[in-house]
C-alpha cells in the first residue's frame, strides 16, 4: 500500500476527519491530494502525519513479520481454536497497527474473515466499509482476498446471490495470480457450499468434485468428508438416491476415521433429510432423534435444523404432542439468541406454535404476511412448497376455497422453480 492510502486508512480507523489530521501540518486540500495519490509529499510531511496518527515508518519489510502474518492467515482456513487465533491476532495487531508495512494491507483484509469467525458480523461490516475507501489501491493478490472475504460476509448474512458474485470475481483474480493449492481448493469448496444454499445442483457437483480432487491429493480428509456431504445433498435433490447414500456413507466413514463427531452428526442430519424426501417418515424421525441425542457435538444452527425438521415430520404425521415438544425445545434454544440471525427457524417455530394452538389470526398474520414473502425474497422454493401448502390446507379447512387455491397454485409454481434449479 502506498503511503497516501495508508494514511487515509489509519485516519478512517481512528475516526479522524481530514481537517483534524491536517491541522498544523498541511492544508485539508493538500492532505486530500496525498491520500488520493495526486501528489508526492515530502518526508517531513509524511513523518508529521504518521506521528499524529501514532504510527511509525518501517524502512524495509520485516520478513519475520510476513511469516507470522502468513501463519495467522493459514489459521483462518480451518476451524482452529478461537483463543489461539485471537492470541495471534492481538500480537500481530500491536506490531502492524503502529508501523507502516506492506504486510498491513493483507492483514487488514484478513480481519474481515477473522471477525466472521469470531461471530462479530458488525465488526466485519465496519472493516469492509473502512477498507472500501482504499480498495482502489489493492493489487490483484489483495483484490482476490478482498472479494473472497466480502463473499464470506454476504454468505453469513444469507445474501447468497451477492456472495456468489464476489466469489466469482475472486475466481477471476485467482486466474491472474499464484495461490497455494489449499487456497484454490478452499475457494472451490466455498463456491460449492454457496451454490448448495441456492440449490444450483449442477454447479455444486462441479465445484465439490474439483475441491474433492484437490483435498484428496493433500490428505485433507475432513474437507473430503464435507465435499461428500455436499455431493450427497445434490444427488438427493435430483432424486439419485443411490449416489446420495454412497456419498453420505463415504462422509460418515471419513468422519469416523478422524473421530469428528460434528461431521458424523451432520451426515446423520442429511440422511434424515434423504428419508424425509423419500416419504420414509419413520426412518427420518429415527435419524433426527439420534442426532439430538448427541447435540453437544453440533452447532446451534444444526441443532435448530434437527429440531425444526422433527417438528415438521411430527406435524405431517399428526403427532401433535411430539410436534409441540419440538416447538418448546426450539423456543428454549432461541430464547437467548438474536432471532434476526436465525430468522427462518424463528418463523418456523412460531408458525407451528400458532397452528398447534389454533391461533388462526396470528398464523395468517405471520405466515401470509411475513414468512412467505421472506421465503420468496430468499428464493427458498423448497420451504415455500411446505408453507404455501400448509396455508392452502389452512384456508381449505375454513372453506375459503379461493384463498386455498391461490396458495396451492403458489406451491405448484415453487415446485416448478425447484425442478428448474
Amino acid at each position: 500500500m502506498e503511503i497516501g492510502p495508508f494514511i487515509k486508512l489509519h485516519r478512517i480507523k481512528q475516526n479522524m476527519t481530514q481537517e483534524e489530521l491536517a491541522e498544523g501540518i498541511v492544508s485539508e486540500s493538500y492532505l486530500s491530494k496525498i491520500e488520493n495519490r495526486r501528489t508526492e509529499p515530502s518526508t517531513d510531511v509524511i513523518n508529521m502525519l504518521c506521528t499524529k496518527l501514532g504510527v511509525e515508518i518501517k524502512s524495509e519489510e520485516d520478513t519475520l513479520l510476513k511469516e507470522k502474518c502468513q501463519e495467522w492467515f493459514d489459521m483462518l482456513f480451518e476451524v482452529n481454536d478461537k483463543e489461539e487465533i485471537t492470541k495471534k491476532f492481538n500480537e500481530l495487531q500491536e506490531i502492524i497497527d503502529n508501523n507502516y508495512s506492506h504486510t498491513q494491507v493483507l492483514f487488514e483484509i484478513h480481519k474481515i474473515r477473522y471477525y466472521l469467525i469470531m461471530d462479530e458480523v458488525n465488526l466485519a461490516l465496519k472493516q469492509i466499509n473502512n477498507l472500501k475507501e482504499v480498495s482502489n489501491t489493492f493489487d490483484n493478490y489483495q483484490l482476490y482476498f478482498w472479494m473472497k472475504f466480502k463473499g464470506n460476509y454476504n454468505s453469513v448474512i444469507e445474501e447468497f446471490n451477492q456472495a456468489i458474485r464476489f466469489y466469482k470475481l475472486a475466481e477471476e483474480k485467482a486466474n491472474q495470480i499464484e495461490l497455494s493449492e489449499a487456497e484454490v481448493a478452499d475457494l472451490k469448496y466455498t463456491l460449492a457450499v454457496t451454490y448448495s444454499k441456492l440449490r444450483n445442483t449442477l454447479e455444486v457437483i462441479d465445484y465439490a468434485n474439483k475441491a474433492l480432487e484437490a483435498y484428496s491429493k493433500n490428505y485433507n480428509f475432513i474437507r473430503c468428508a464435507q465435499c461428500h456431504i455436499l455431493l450427497g445433498i445434490s444427488y438427493r435433490r435430483i432424486r439419485i438416491y443411490d449416489k446420495a447414500i454412497k456419498n453420505y456413507n463415504l462422509a460418515q466413514h471419513l468422519a469416523k476415521l478422524n473421530k469428528h463427531d460434528e461431521l458424523i452428526q451432520l451426515t446423520n442430519i442429511n440422511l434424515a433429510n434423504l428419508y424425509a424426501s423419500k416419504g420414509d417418515n419413520a426412518n427420518s424421525i429415527k435419524c433426527y432423534r439420534e442426532v439430538l441425542k448427541k447435540k453437544e457435538f453440533l452447532k446451534l444452527k444444526e441443532i435448530l435444523i434437527a429440531i425444526t425438521s422433527l417438528m415438521r415430520e411430527y406435524y405431517v404425521n399428526k403427532n401433535y404432542d411430539m410436534c409441540k415438544e419440538m416447538v418448546d425445545e426450539g423456543n428454549k434454544i432461541m430464547k437467548d439468541l438474536d432471532r434476526s440471525r436465525f430468522k427462518i427457524y424463528d418463523y418456523e417455530l412460531r408458525t407451528y406454535n400458532y397452528a398447534l394452538n389454533n391461533e388462526d389470526e396470528k398464523f395468517e398474520e405471520l405466515v401470509v404476511g411475513e414468512f412467505i414473502p421472506y421465503l420468496q425474497k430468499q428464493k427458498d422454493y423448497a420451504s415455500l412448497i411446505v408453507y404455501t401448502n400448509m396455508v392452502g390446507k389452512h384456508y381449505e379447512g375454513q372453506s375459503k376455497y379461493k384463498l386455498a387455491s391461490k396458495y396451492y397454485k403458489l406451491a405448484n409454481f415453487s415446485y416448478e422453480q425447484l425442478i428448474k434449479i
